[in-house]
């Protein structure tokens, strides 16, 4: 698939766009890429008229220095649907790309009628105590980095954005309208406690366990793959 880029105000969103039918667009975690995605858009999902985006500051999205945010990944989102013409959309989203789902949710039920958020976490204390203090020390490593004078400043900016909650409230999430399907791991790097929070904060919404897998490797289970495609097909009520 061909990447296209749109320029969605003060940043140039490369995303790659296949199929016909209802419109999907996928969102990816921190530090990857609409790649993570491929084979969602040419196999799993090729029935769905798929968008795949870089978040800004990642892929080959642009990125101008800025501070990253969910909140501004999610206005990003919402700007590219209005160039798209596109007024109604499911959206999966993998960790950070969960999160922004999560916000989009909240911010626009009317637009999107379908969430499902993989692995997220609104608050940093929701990540798992060994993976929360590795992101630190990278974080810090990062920027000891940038004082030696490499170029550090995109990885402080995504490393950052991890270790900051996303400012979604769980009284927000209790005023999503939206119908959410939250799935995580059972080795997941997301606490289970969180994701049980999270589930317990938002009114219309679905849980699935995905066993025998890990937070890197979610994606691509079958489980989780026959999971979605279900919850996707199911009628609006």
């Amino acid at each position: 698939m061909k990447t296209q880029f749109m320029q969605c105000k003060d940043v140039n969103i490369a995303y790659t766009e296949n199929g016909e039918g209802e419109p999907l667009l996928l969102l990816h975690g921190n530090s990857e890429s609409k790649a993570l995605f491929k084979k969602y858009q040419s196999l799993y999902f090729s029935d769905f008229h798929t968008f795949a985006l870089d978040s800004r500051g990642h892929g080959q999205s642009s990125w101008k220095g800025e501070d990253l945010s969910i909140e501004q990944f999610s206005e990003d989102v919402i700007e590219f649907c209005r160039q798209k013409n596109i007024t109604k959309a499911s959206v999966i989203g993998f960790s950070d790309g969960g999160n922004t789902a999560l916000y989009l949710a909240k911010k626009a039920p009317q637009l999107f009628t379908n969430v499902v958020a993989l692995s997220p976490n609104t608050l940093v204390s929701g990540i798992e105590k060994k993976t929360l203090a590795l992101m630190r020390f990278f974080f810090k490593t990062f920027k000891l980095f940038k004082k030696l004078g490499f170029k550090t400043d995109l990885l402080i900016k995504r490393f950052n954005l991890m270790l900051t909650d996303i400012g979604l409230s769980y009284e927000d999430l209790g005023l999503i309208q939206t119908r959410v399907h939250l799935i995580y791991s059972e080795h997941d790097m997301i606490n289970e406690e969180h994701i049980i929070s999270i589930h317990k904060a938002i009114p219309d919404v679905t849980l699935y366990k995905e066993m025998k897998a890990n937070h890197m490797r979610e994606v691509e289970k079958e489980g989780v793959i026959a999971q979605i495609r279900s919850v996707l097909l199911q009628p609006l009520q």
